[in-house]
């Protein structure tokens, strides 16, 4: 009798327990699925995937989140309560994000947002010529938070993303940028023979399909601007200068004054004398291109960048061969994508290193 009572003692008990469990059992299974499919998610996305640039990984992040936001909701809805505490329970989930997404403009999370767009609509790249808030310069880092701009005087400026969505951002298109100089000279000389020599000047200066336009008639001079298109933009401070230089040259060549109309010299000079730099008959010296120390950064921000493409495409190449392939040239496959993977990583480590 004694072990009976025993028995059936512990089994009342065991019994109590089970019942008592039994309304979380869809709450521990839905735990239980949500963080597995979260975790094999975060392998496969993020931790795998260790060539991946932080600029890469982004879209796959947000991903993460959005999965993590659901899972939770998928929690609440399994919570063993009455369904009006369930839904108070959604509705401050849906609270909490609201009140992130709110505040999102003045914190870490509007930078945060504004990259996601500017990675979305992809305004300009590194390596791109931008003027943004009275600063030019190349972009040299786009970042999760920040875009890092190095500047005509090789200073490294970083503007927050949310400034880069809410103001004007001029860029200069790869495919071309104008170069524009401005001259006055005086109404002496017929404008149609100013616009010949400017025109030699643009093509002089390797600009191409260059035009002038009077752009102003002062009470003493009149304002041309001679403007050509150049197709290599890295080059573009050089561009101007070269120019510039072009267009003295061309002038002074065609015996033109480039002078103000009240010019007064003090010293006596000969009847007919103009005042016009002679071209030195030395050999010119070849010239350095500035951009090479102005834009260090930001040129090889930009070699790394294109390589690390180049490695990303030749990698998808290989897979899709490696599906088609099979036997020694399979294994072949796979040792040249293993090289092109370790070639990629080690880019993506220096650059990470850089930072």
């Amino acid at each position: 009798m004694t072990n009976s009572s025993t028995n059936s003692a512990q089994q009342s008990i065991l019994d109590n327990v089970l019942g008592a469990l039994l309304p979380f059992a869809p709450l521990l299974i839905a735990i239980v699925f949500v963080i597995g499919v979260l975790v094999a998610l975060h392998y496969i996305l993020l931790a795998k995937q260790s060539h991946l640039t932080s600029e890469q990984k982004l879209p796959r992040q947000v991903g993460m989140l959005v999965l993590t936001i659901v899972g939770a909701v998928v929690i609440a809805m399994t919570l063993p309560v009455s369904e009006s505490t369930r839904n108070q329970v959604i509705a401050l989930i849906g609270v909490l994000i609201s009140g992130v997404i709110a505040f999102s403009s003045t914190t870490m999370v509007g930078n945060l947002m504004a990259g996601i767009v500017l990675r979305v609509n992809r305004p300009f790249k590194v390596g791109d010529f931008i003027k943004v808030e009275g600063y030019s310069g190349r972009v040299t880092e786009m970042g999760l938070l920040d875009i890092e701009i190095q500047t005509e005087s090789r200073e490294l400026i970083a503007f927050a993303n949310t400034l880069m969505v809410n103001s004007p951002v001029s860029v200069t298109r790869a495919s071309g940028a104008i170069v524009s100089v401005d001259i006055s000279l005086g109404y002496d000389i017929h404008h149609s023979i100013i616009e010949k020599h400017l025109l030699v000047a643009a093509e002089n200066a390797e600009l191409t399909e260059p035009f002038v336009q009077v752009v102003g008639l002062g009470d003493f001079s009149v304002s041309y601007q001679i403007s050509g298109l150049l197709t290599e933009v890295k080059s573009l401070l050089s561009a101007r200068s070269r120019l510039h230089k072009a267009v003295l040259d061309s002038l002074h060549n065609a015996d033109i004054e480039i002078v103000s109309p009240g010019f007064i010299n003090q010293r006596p000079q000969p009847d007919g004398l103009k005042m016009i730099a002679k071209m030195p008959h030395q050999a010119t010296q070849e010239e350095t291109s500035p951009e090479d120390v102005i834009f260090d950064k930001a040129e090889e921000a930009e070699k790394k960048e294109k390589s690390k493409e180049s490695l990303m495409q030749t990698i998808a190449d290989i897979d899709a061969k490696i599906a088609e392939s099979e036997g020694e040239e399979k294994a072949a496959l796979k040792n040249k994508k293993a090289t092109a993977e370790a070639q990629l990583s080690a880019l993506v480590q220096t650059k990470t290193k850089e930072g």
